[in-house]
């Protein structure tokens, strides 16, 4: 994308000395920036806010003091906020040093000009060319894709700003707190900024507060199936449901995969996977999956993003899926992928502060905002290891809390190496989280020795609950058999004192994946017994597919 010039924004409601001054910034600056032209105070307003949102440059207004409706100065005191940096200039018809004054004190005016400005080559480029030089020497180019602004401590900012990191979708980050000029255009939009994040987009449109979906949809992402009837439903886009995809398509099955946030799953926010096959440097759980949603995409396979799925139901022969907003989809044969999610962590405070300095997973789109703060992960499992070392690239400190008394009984050796080889990384073991504290954001952490009940307080910016997981089943629940802890029972542990699960109607035993609905089938962390790896998810996704099309030779 080529980077759009910056703008000279002239103002004045003659229309003749409108069309002259055009002329002749036209003739000397257009190689080098955009000419554009208001004849009221008013459209010159309308028409800052407008590139704003498009995030288009002003270098300079030159703008007519005496205009009816609004004055120069009024214009420009109404502009600064939008454009703190641009160079402002007045044209009088004389000498009007009281203007002039009341400019340089009210807002900053850089210079006034008299008309006529004839010869332009002696009393007005030289003085632009100046004050455009200046303004140069400072001038960043802005980022032209989306532009998402908001509150670095709003919640909803947090869960937009993971979405598009997790979909790799290229996006810049503007904390409101930190920027007077973006901020005074949000305030436009919604006025006390009470619909936060803005996301902006380069055409110069704009949604307020959007939802995951309307997100997805915006940025080009299909978020509704395009038939009524698919061979093979995947519900699920971790690492198991996408293979599953990749393959039922690649074998000629009219596939769709759903999930409810980006594809990936847990894995897909991992920062870096080291022990996969075939990626001797490591691979991104982000880049992992990105690569595996392309190959299914390009084998034929729907992938839906920001669905959720709240029900699932048998018929005869189909297999119905039930979205959140009441609509169906239907198939012969459905895989349930929905992995893990994050363990909840109970204490007291942590509820309101989530989002707020408090994140479950890794949340890898805070990273950058931890620079030089003190980052606290709680958990001793890989994730929990690859986290710490992430975030110890930008914070200051980095405490891993561990209820054990080391991390071997749960992290790989790899890990423990790097994170004993990394000096901003402490290990606190036999510690628990008591309670957080904080009034709009994380300020601190109350922790009990677990061994001694000794109680301390830990300062800190940002905390990352990594604690474990449980099996996300709540739509299958009274369809399928669970055992205690919610995972889904398959294939051989369905058999019991030799009979089939209740409710078999088939003259043969579940395959190894299914489970007790024929024609259901599971795989990956969901599975009861599953090991907890990208590499056997990815297998297991994989090897479903193969049982799925034995089940679709009987239906």
């Amino acid at each position: 994308m080529s980077v759009a010039k910056p703008v000279i924004m002239t103002v004045d409601d003659d229309a003749e000395v409108l069309g002259a001054i055009e002329r002749d910034l036209r003739q000397h600056f257009r190689s080098d920036y955009r000419i554009l032209k208001a004849a009221s105070g008013r459209d010159a307003l309308d028409a800052a806010r407008e590139l704003k949102t498009r995030g288009t440059p002003i270098a300079l207004f030159l703008v007519d003091e005496r205009m009816p409706a609004m004055t120069g100065t009024e214009l420009l005191r109404e502009l600064r906020p939008l454009y703190p940096e641009s160079r402002k200039v007045l044209l009088t018809a004389y000498a009007d040093s009281e203007a002039a004054i009341r400019g340089i004190n009210e807002v900053g005016l850089d210079h006034y000009l008299m008309k006529p400005w004839d010869p332009p080559e002696q009393h007005l480029y030289p003085v632009l060319e100046d004050l455009l030089a200046d303004w140069a020497a400072s001038f960043r180019p802005p980022f032209e894709g989306i532009r998402v602004a908001g509150s670095r401590w709003s919640p909803r900012s947090h869960e937009l700003r993971d979405f598009l990191s997790r979909t790799q979708t290229p996006y810049a980050w503007i904390d409101l707190d930190a920027d007077g000029a973006t901020r005074a255009l949000v305030e436009t939009l919604t006025p006390g900024l009470k619909r936060q994040p803005v996301v902006f987009f380069p055409d110069g449109s704009s949604l307020l507060a959007p939802t995951t979906r309307q997100l997805a949809e915006r940025i080009g992402l299909q978020t509704e199936a395009r038939q009524p009837f698919y061979d093979l439903i995947v519900v699920g886009g971790g690492p198991s449901g996408l293979a599953a995809a990749v393959y039922g398509a690649s074998e000629g099955l009219r596939t769709i995969l759903i999930e409810l946030d980006a594809t990936g799953g847990q894995a897909g926010t991992s920062s870096q996977i080291e022990n996969y096959l075939g990626f001797p440097s490591g691979i991104s759980g982000a880049d992992l999956a990105r690569r595996a949603t392309t190959q299914a995409r390009r084998f034929g396979a729907e992938v839906v993003t920001a669905r959720g799925v709240s029900a699932i139901r048998a018929g005869s022969p189909y297999r119905v899926v039930t979205f959140e907003d009441g609509s169906e989809l239907q198939c012969y044969a459905l895989l349930l992928a929905t992995g893990m999610q994050v363990r909840r962590l109970e204490v007291p405070g942590l509820e309101a502060l989530t989002g707020a300095g408090v994140y479950y997973g890794a949340a890898l789109s805070e990273a950058a905002a931890c620079r030089d703060a003190d980052v606290v992960i709680v958990g001793g499992a890989n994730a929990a290891g690859q986290a710490a070392l992430l975030f110890a690239r930008y914070a200051r400190t980095v405490t891993v809390l561990v209820r054990g008394e080391s991390l071997k009984a749960s992290m790989s050796t790899y890990l423990i190496d790097r994170i004993e080889a990394t000096d901003n990384i402490a290990v606190r073991t036999h510690t628990s989280v008591a309670g957080v504290c904080g009034t709009s954001r994380l300020e601190s952490i109350d922790l009990v020795r677990d061994d001694t009940g000794e109680r301390s307080t830990l300062p800190a910016a940002a905390m990352f609950v990594l604690i474990g997981s449980t099996p996300q089943t709540g739509m299958i629940a009274d369809l399928v058999e669970r055992d205690e802890a919610g995972f889904i029972i398959t294939g051989p542990d369905l058999i019991r004192d030799g009979k089939r699960p209740k409710g078999w109607t088939l003259d043969r035993d579940p395959f190894l994946l299914e489970t007790s609905v024929p024609g259901i089938f599971a795989a990956g962390d969901v599975r009861l017994g599953s090991t907890k790896r990208v590499a056997s998810a990815v297998g297991e996704g994989s090897a479903a597919v193969g049982m799925i099309h034995k089940y679709l030779e009987t239906v």
